[in-house]
């Protein structure tokens, strides 16, 4: 029988300490300090919060200040490794309890777990609800439950996995033991699902908001992709990234291409060996890869938070996914870019995988989900406050810092050349794709074209003065506004809507926005953190130092510091141990294993 953790008296003083002296930060942010009371003094949370946002420590400091060991859940395997070597750089006892350890490493989790040596233990679902660990857990004494990635708890989540659901058994079986069930990507109809799958009880909920505002997001229409993204990769020299693919076969030609023209990169796909996976894993945490092309069906469950950008090099097939995956970039809080390239053949492609499901309620909710993808994509209006809106969550004015704020798309009259466009559709009898029609409207000769006798059309070639970019876009647009319909299910052929008789009759006019292919040419992001300039000299310095203490200990440069603290370090300059204290992200243990290296450098620095 579960043996139930007295609920300790903890002061405000105290639950400070433990937030400066070991993880090393100064204060807390918006809604942490109340969640981390609520779960000390034995109440139940939700937490909705973006990436980066905060979510571990709502329960690794009560995890501290309760009795026994906080049982965390973790779908990836990865990510739990990225926890524990994070805490344990703090001085804190964690571990991992996983698939990834062989039976003498398995043997000494299990040991120090019924020894009361750990503070944290992170587990997968499935192991968490099998008969032999619960009754492990019987006889201890358990802090808290701590349910990571909770969106995949519910059918309407993204991520959808069965074993969360079994979760909510551990009410039943443990019923005195506080639950958190944490997030950052999750609707009304989710964050619903979540608390009622895990019968979490009168939970202290928490939705902090869904805004990244250091992200940039950009949406191009998708021409030469390859080509694009090497425009894009120029104007983020030797930063760290990720390219995410539809298909296994597109990670790897992508992967390809980049490493014959220079890049550190690989590819990362469930086609992979494990340890080729967790190979290109490690060496994209620890710096020696710049880049990682990923599946987009295939999470990386890293906990990077000096990715400078993200990169769709195809359609997502949902928001929720979308905002993960850009959510990977910049958690640091310094500035990073999301650019997706928006291609109406990755929707044929999307909504084929999805129709292959045979979950008939699922394949309408995914299908949906879809749907409100591509129209956020094809927005003209700010994308925050597309994507925002989309989680419920209204933005009173434009970002500033997306493509249609920066960039605003150029508007024209596109009347004539829509009614071309139009006729065109109409001519080839309604029976063929964007492609056929454009190479009609461009007068190709192409053997399909003269096979067909096309080129024996009224519109063959009228439209010969544009490129095939302009007229997609046009296309695109045509559909997006309701005059062209696409039938997705039948080869993505063009339909007329009674929509379209007003324009081709003369009685309507009709505006549109450009086409942009190209990404804008901007200046760099200013070096700021926390409203300070900073050298980017020294910055640079301090990276080579902390690489050069990674290598030597055999983790991840994060794992030393972050981008952000070595930003505040060159923008404050800390040559004493006092200083030091000041900087985000410098505990105790940090301060003593690594502080003196740093005010060294600095220090040196300085005296140049």
């Amino acid at each position: 029988m579960y043996i139930q953790a007295d609920l300790p008296t903890v002061s405000t003083e105290a639950i400070h300490t433990t937030l400066r002296d070991v993880f090393g930060y100064q204060s807390f942010r918006p809604f942490q300090e109340e969640v981390i009371r609520d779960l000390i003094e034995g109440r139940d949370a939700f937490v909705l919060m973006p990436t980066g946002g905060g979510k571990s420590l709502c329960y690794q400091i009560p995890a501290l200040h309760r009795r026994g060991v906080a049982i965390v859940v973790s779908p990836l395997i990865s990510l739990m490794k990225d926890q524990v070597d994070a805490l344990l750089s703090n001085g804190v006892s964690a571990a991992c309890y996983n698939s990834s350890l062989n039976a003498e490493e398995a043997r000494q989790v299990l040991a120090a777990l019924h020894g009361g040596r750990l503070d944290l233990l992170y587990v997968a679902p499935e192991r968490l609800v099998s008969r032999d660990f619960l009754s492990r857990l019987e006889n201890m004494d358990i802090a808290l439950f701590a349910i990571d990635e909770a969106h995949c708890v519910s059918q309407w989540g993204h991520d959808f996995r069965p074993e969360y659901v079994e979760l909510g058994r551990l009410r039943e079986e443990f019923p005195d033991v506080p639950m958190i069930a944490l997030t950052a990507t999750a609707e009304k109809q989710t964050r619903n699902d979540i608390i009622r799958h895990l019968c979490l009880q009168d939970a202290h909920q928490v939705v902090a908001g869904f805004d990244r505002p250091n992200i940039r997001y950009t949406v191009m229409d998708k021409a030469k992709p390859y080509l694009q993204l090497q425009s894009f990769l120029g104007q983020h020299q030797q930063e760290a990234g990720i390219v995410y693919c539809l298909s296994r076969k597109r990670v790897e030609e992508v992967a390809d291409k980049l490493c014959a023209d220079g890049y550190r990169a690989a590819a990362y796909h469930a086609g992979l060996t494990a340890e080729r996976r967790n190979q290109v894993q490690e060496d994209f945490l620890r710096d020696n890869l710049e880049i990682v092309v990923a599946t987009v069906a295939f999470g990386m469950g890293i906990d990077k938070p000096n990715v400078r950008f993200v990169v769709h090099y195809d359609l997502p097939k949902n928001i929720e996914s979308y905002y993960q995956e850009t959510g990977r970039a910049g958690r640091d809080g310094l500035p990073a870019e999301a650019l997706l390239l928006f291609g109406y053949g990755d929707i044929a492609v999307s909504r084929g995988l999805i129709e292959k499901g045979t979950n008939s309620e699922q394949n309408r909710i995914e299908i949906h989900k879809l749907n409100a993808m591509v129209a956020y994509a094809e927005a003209g209006s700010c994308r925050r406050r597309a994507l925002l809106g989309y989680f419920g969550e209204t933005l009173e004015e434009d970002c500033g810092n997306c493509d249609i704020c920066l960039n605003p798309p150029q508007r024209y009259d596109a009347t004539e050349d829509a009614r071309k466009a139009l006729s065109c559709v109409y001519r080839v009898g309604q029976r063929f794709g964007i492609g056929h029609v454009i190479e009609v409207l461009r007068g190709a000769k192409t053997q399909r074209v003269l096979d067909l006798r096309h080129d024996r059309l009224s519109t063959y070639g009228i439209g010969r003065e544009q490129g095939a970019d302009y007229w997609s876009h046009l296309l695109r647009q045509l559909i997006h506004y309701g005059y062209l319909e696409q039938d997705i299910a039948n080869f993505s052929v063009l339909k007329l809507t009674e929509g379209a008789r007003p324009l081709l009759r003369g009685e309507t006019q009709l505006t549109l926005t450009a086409p942009r292919v190209k990404p804008a040419r901007k200046k760099k992001p200013e070096r700021k953190i926390i409203g300070l300039e900073y050298n980017q000299e020294l910055f640079n310095q301090l990276r080579v130092l902390r690489k050069e203490i990674a290598d030597r200990e055999g983790v991840p440069p994060y794992v030393v510091f972050g981008d952000a603290s070595l930003a505040e370090m060159a923008a404050t300059l800390p040559t004493d141990q006092e200083a030091m204290l000041g900087i985000n992200g410098v505990g105790q243990t940090k301060l003593r294993r690594y502080g003196k290296e740093f005010m060294e450098e600095i220090i040196g620095f300085l005296c140049r």
